[in-house]
Formats: C-alpha cells, structure tokens, sequence
C-alpha cells in the first residue's frame, strides 16, 4: 500500500494537529500503523423494513472483512429505505423519491466529511441504486456499487411466482374469479425470503444498468441474495473496490455520455423499468454528463428488446442469471455495434476487454434472444409528448395492441381515494390473514 493511497483521509489523521482525530479512531480498535492506511466506506443499506434489504448485512460483514484483508481500513454507515412494494397505494408512496435525494445525501456527506479515500454502497430496494450511485458521483471518490441481489421466486400449484403476482392476484380476488384459498396462499408464498423483486422491475433494471455502466462487477446484478455466490462477489468488489484507491480511479472516469448510453442499451434489451428514465436523468447531472430525455428515445430506436423477462415477459432475473447474466446481454450488443467497447469499468479492464471470454449465447436457454431474432425490433421505453407532457414522459410499449385511449376521465387527489374507486368496498377494509 503506497502513501498516496490514503491520500484523502490523511487529511484528518497525519500531523500534531490531528492526534484528537486519532485519539477517537484509537477508541475503536485502530493501531498507530493503521493511519497510513486508505479509509473505505462502506454504505450499508440493511433494515428490516422490506425484504429487498434484510440480507444486506452479511454483505456489509464480507466487505469489511474483505477491506481489511486488502490492507485498508473499512468505515461502515448506515443509509435508510423504504419500501415502494409496501407504500404504493398510499400517501407513504409520496416519500420514494424523495428517499433517493435522502440516500444521496447520505452518502456523499460521509463521504466527504470524514474525507475517504473510496466507497462501497450495499442497496437493494429501488431507490437505493439511483441514490447511491447520486452520491458516488457527487462525491467522485473511488466507489463500487454491490447490489444486494434479487429473490428467488415463490411457488404455488406448479407456477413460480414474485410480487406482481400478488397485485395480480388481488385483481382476480376482486373480480370473483380467485378463491380465498388461492388468494392467501400467493399472499403468503410468494416472497420466500430475502432480496429484490424478481423481475426486470426497477431495482433489477437498475443493478443490471450499473453492471453496464461499468460500476459493479460482472455478473454481479443478476445474483440472488441468499446465495452465497452474493458473499464471494461483494468480498471481490471490495477488493477491486481497493486496487481502484490505489489507481485513483473515480466514478466520473467511468460514467460518461458514451458509458450511459452503454447502460440505456442494456436497460431497453432486457425490457426494463420506465423509473430508469427518471434515475438516469437524475444519475448523468450528478456526473455532469449531458444527457436528456430525447436520447432515450434515440437509444430506443436502435436497440431491440432481446429478453423475455418479466413483467412483459416469462422470465425472472435468477433465469437471465442462469442463462448467462448482463454479461451474455452486453456480448451480443457489442458483437452488433451496439455497445461503446472502449468505455472504462471498475476493475481497470474496458468493456470490450471484459466481455472478451464470455462465452456465446447457450442454445438450451430462451430467456436471452439472439440479435436476429429479438422480442421486439425496437426498444420498449417511448417517450411521449402532448398537451399531457409537453416536456415529454415515459410509457412501457411492450405488447400494446392499442395506442389509443379515449373517454371521459376522472381525476383523484391521492392515490387511496383513487384505489377505492376501482375496488370494492369489502378490500378497502383490513384484510389480514393469520
């Protein structure tokens, strides 16, 4: 370890000045040698508010362990969350985006107040990734993003299932067209434990699209939380995640106009969320890369919709992890001119040298499509613009049959008074199963 890679933290614990500082690090186990040491942050986002962030502990365990063993000094912090799953449908709902300014902020204040020399953000809920990554780019010290790793599906009468299948199942309780039985028994199987919704809903989208931004490592977006190649993969990046203080190397080497276009073109090949429009737009100002809503649709016009994911398609994020991860995504982009090759990662290596020993697409799998046969010919995510949004918005186009909609409208305040409207009376009230 050379002396230039504390060389942000050294600020608050080399000189006489400074042996208050060091009296307070000494109060929490550190040695006289360990002030030559990078300190590294570690931002953990574990709370046993939502499933998507109860397994983040072990992660923020390995890390550290990790740290340590690479000759640096890990400094854990805490970020907070919330649940979209749990508060849409109601007035909490209204906190989500504002919990990714909160994470934002978070991060980057640490960060900077405490002058660390990298950073690691452990999330899993949706806003955990936009807000974490904010934060990085704010901050702009060497940084790696560890996605707590989506869940395993549910299964109930043969059929695997994750959380939309709930929402769906309220729909058919709704119109009669479900048992109680039936009704309560998705409720209860659905989430087997802990992790991120499964499909390529935003938390996915987002992971997948930092993997190709080149801020986490390959393959590590499409892992499950509970198993333990998550464990090994976040002990690595904190390994990688070292060398890069070593290297000086800063998020805003690796997040460019060219590196952002490389992660929409992932997010439109696996059919991912619309909220990666509005956290894309939010994550190019923080890095100060000029980047608008019209490239989204530029960008939605050149790459097809290669997988079969849901909630357009079949699949869950665990099979597109099976079946070759965003690294066999991005190898076909690339191999089709569709991908910047020459954009830097985390690790040092350039995409194209990254995806070099990636193997073709399997032949037993159907999750993944090849470039001549896709989903759809063109991307998924359109950007609209009317008298509505006269500054544009976003709409999901996978598998409309009708572009049209008329008829009268009614408007509502809120979105409970709006859900009780659709809904009958008799769901409105509580309905809890023991």
């Amino acid at each position: 370890m050379t002396d230039e890679a504390n060389r942000r933290s050294k600020n608050i614990t080399q000189g006489v000045a400074r042996a208050p500082n060091r009296s307070m690090y000494y109060a929490m186990g550190y040695e006289a040698g360990d002030f030559a040491k990078p300190m590294i942050g570690v931002a953990n986002g574990h709370s046993t508010i939502t499933p998507c962030n109860s397994g983040l502990q072990k992660l923020a365990d390995a890390a550290v362990d990790a740290i340590k063993a690479a000759g640096a000094n890990p400094q854990v912090f805490g970020t907070p969350t919330i649940s979209d799953g749990m508060a849409m449908g109601t007035e909490g709902m209204k906190y989500s985006l504002i919990s990714r300014k909160v994470i934002a902020d978070c991060v980057e204040t640490a960060v900077q107040a405490q002058w660390m020399d990298g950073v690691m953000v452990i999330g899993g809920c949706d806003k955990n990734m936009p807000g974490g990554m904010m934060g990085m780019l704010r901050a702009n010290v060497p940084a790696i993003y560890v996605y707590g790793g989506t869940i395993l599906p549910g299964r109930y009468k043969g059929q695997d299932l994750n959380i939309v299948s709930v929402f769906e199942a309220v729909g058919q309780f709704s119109a009669g067209k479900m048992s109680e039985e039936d009704f309560c028994e998705i409720e209860k199987r659905a989430i087997p434990g802990s992790g991120s919704c499964g499909g390529m809903y935003t938390a996915n989208t987002m992971s997948s699209a930092f993997e190709a931004l080149g801020m986490s490592l390959p393959y590590s977006s499409t892992e499950a939380n509970v198993h333990d190649e998550k464990v090994a993969s976040t002990a690595r990046a904190a390994q990688v995640l070292v060398d890069a203080v070593k290297r000086n190397l800063k998020p805003r080497d690796i997040v460019t106009n060219k590196s952002i276009e490389n992660a929409v073109a992932v997010i439109m090949a696996t059919g991912g969320s619309t909220n990666a429009v509005l956290h894309f737009l939010a994550i190019a100002h923080a890095a100060e890369v000029e980047w608008t809503i019209d490239d989204f649709e530029r960008m939605r016009k050149k790459v097809p919709v290669l997988c079969d994911l849901k909630p357009s398609g079949q699949y869950l994020a665990v099979d597109l992890h099976q079946a070759g991860g965003i690294p066999a995504v991005m190898k076909v982009l690339l191999e089709a001119g569709l991908l910047h090759g020459d954009c830097l990662t985390i690790s040092g290596k350039t995409v194209a040298q990254t995806l070099a020993d990636v193997p073709p697409l399997r032949k037993d799998q159907h999750v993944i499509k090849p470039i001549t046969e896709p989903m759809y010919a063109e991307g998924h995510l359109a950007i609209l613009r009317g008298n509505l949004a006269p500054e544009g918005c976003v709409a999901k186009i996978t598998g409309l049959k009708n572009p049209v909609i008329t008829g009268p409208a009614r408007v509502f305040d809120d979105e409970q008074s709006a859900l009780a409207a659709i809904r009958p009376s008799f769901l409105i009230t509580t309905f809890v199963q023991t």
